[in-house]
């Protein structure tokens, strides 16, 4: 059945869901572990340790829910029971994530941020994967899936640096007490109160908003009984894909990437480029103008390029931009420390990187997208949900792996706990930008050679449109233009 309520609206609605998400994202990778070990006081090693196991859950969890969210029958549909369920546990445990119970001693406040890592991610999958897993359902047009998913990013970038800018503007406010804002405890605390209540309305929102589609969606497949036998090797069978497989890599390399930019961006703008707490605040209003300008380039790329190509010019840019402002003030070339002409550079810079990742993220999540009627035309089943599992994990490792590697690369220097702008030794933060340098950049350059082995193209996916429809009773290609 055709969908007679496609279009603007359907965008904003599957879109804005994706705010929960942002605002959750934004906290993990740009203020976790500063909270957790200059505010709290772990040590930064124990930080990115307790986020890896959080991660390491999410790697059996997420497919797990993605594959039930495949399966599901009921009278809302496969996708919109776990929607609803989420509410209320995202918000309960990204409060607690911020509101740590007082006087735990430091192995006690691992134990905590380990458990609550923990649950903030295993909830907002079951809200995360069955909700992005609802473009493929909503279009199976090559160039559309590329605009609704431009929705989405556009609103968990908006989301997540809205919230940011609550925090840097009105929450990390210095006192005589705390004279840098940002390590502020109070204003974390207030932080994780008004984030938890912004990201439980995003997704009651987008799942009321998206609820009356439900009878245009694709049907679960006949209800057989429970096999774990059998639900491992559909899994084993589903992500061989051999497109799946080279895009995945990639995007785990290109989100350790982001993941590693975002980990130390508070550390580089606070001690490297020593900002103050308002220079740091107009620099997050950059992004709002990457991910608007993301939202109208990438599916002019799609058209224009084709995803993969499109794909692999912005990742070689990134890789050439990324590091080009510290590279720039280890060679002398950038203004000094406290310039006025020092925050505009910076910010024309965020920008421009910010732009990329967000564009080269819509067109990875759109190529995703068209590997579910590639798996079909071979196994028989549509996977939407496994393979979103799968871009959910990648999303998910932005601040895990990024924040593992943030936290060597911070040991490696040997870079202070509790340390204030301008007192760090100079030598220390030479060290930060000199192994920052290669380090994003070979990550980029990995990521690249994988998603050059993409095969799936516009061509290739419209022949499997057109296999699929023929294979229905009485199909005919076009026959589901769910747009």
């Amino acid at each position: 059945m055709s969908s007679p309520h496609g279009g603007l609206s359907t965008k904003l609605f599957y879109g804005f869901g994706s705010v929960a998400f942002g605002v959750k994202d934004n906290g993990f990778a740009f203020f976790l572990l500063l909270y957790y070990n200059q505010v709290l006081g772990l040590p930064a090693p124990w930080v990115g340790g307790a986020i890896l196991a959080a991660l390491v859950v999410d790697a059996f969890s997420d497919p797990i829910v993605g594959y039930a969210s495949d399966n599901l029958h009921s009278r809302w549909g496969r996708r919109h029971p776990f929607m609803y369920a989420s509410v209320v546990p995202v918000a309960l445990s990204f409060y607690a994530l911020w509101n740590p119970p007082a006087g735990l001693d430091p192995g006690g406040l691992l134990v905590y941020l380990v458990v609550l890592a923990i649950l903030v991610r295993t909830f907002i999958t079951f809200y995360e994967i069955p909700s992005s897993s609802l473009v493929a359902e909503l279009t199976d047009d090559y160039d559309e899936r590329t605009s609704f998913l431009g929705f989405r990013f556009f609103f968990g970038w908006w989301g997540g640096l809205g919230m940011a800018l609550v925090a840097y503007f009105f929450l990390l406010r210095p006192t005589p007490e705390y004279p840098v804002g940002q390590l502020n405890p109070e204003g974390w605390r207030a932080y994780g109160g008004i984030a938890s209540s912004v990201m439980a309305f995003a997704i009651l929102v987008s799942a009321l908003g998206t609820h009356r589609h439900i009878p245009y969606l694709e049907q679960p497949p006949e209800k057989r009984p429970f096999s774990v036998g059998r639900t491992v090797r559909e899994l084993r069978e589903t992500l061989s894909n051999r497109s799946f497989l080279v895009l995945f890599l990639s995007a785990m390399f290109g989100a350790m990437a982001a993941g590693l930019s975002s980990s130390l961006n508070i550390y580089f703008n606070t001690y490297f480029w020593e900002l103050t707490q308002d220079e740091i605040g107009i620099l997050t209003f950059g992004p709002f103008l990457s991910a608007a300008a993301a939202l109208a380039a990438s599916p002019v790329l799609s058209k224009k390029l084709g995803k993969r190509r499109a794909a692999l010019t912005i990742y070689a840019a990134a890789l050439l931009l990324a590091p080009a402002p510290i590279a720039g003030r280890l060679l002398g070339w950038m203004p000094a420390n406290g310039s006025p002409a020092l925050l505009p550079i910076l910010f024309v810079y965020t920008v421009i990187e910010v732009g990329l990742i967000v564009t080269a993220s819509i067109l990875v999540a759109s190529m995703v997208a068209d590997i579910v009627e590639d798996s079909q035309v071979t196994t028989g089943r549509r996977s939407e949900g496994v393979f979103f599992a799968a871009r959910s994990f990648i999303q998910k490792s932005v601040h895990g792996v990024g924040v593992v590697s943030a936290t060597a690369l911070l040991t490696a220097i040997g870079f202070p706990e509790g340390a204030q702008p301008g007192e760090v030794n100079a030598a220390v933060i030479f060290r930060l930008g000199l192994l920052y340098i290669p380090l994003i950049g070979s990550v980029y350059v990995v990521s690249l050679l994988f998603v050059a082995a993409y095969r799936i193209s516009r061509a290739s996916h419209e022949a499997n449109l057109r296999r699929l429809a023929g294979s229905r009773p009485g199909g005919e290609a076009g026959v589901h233009p769910r747009t």
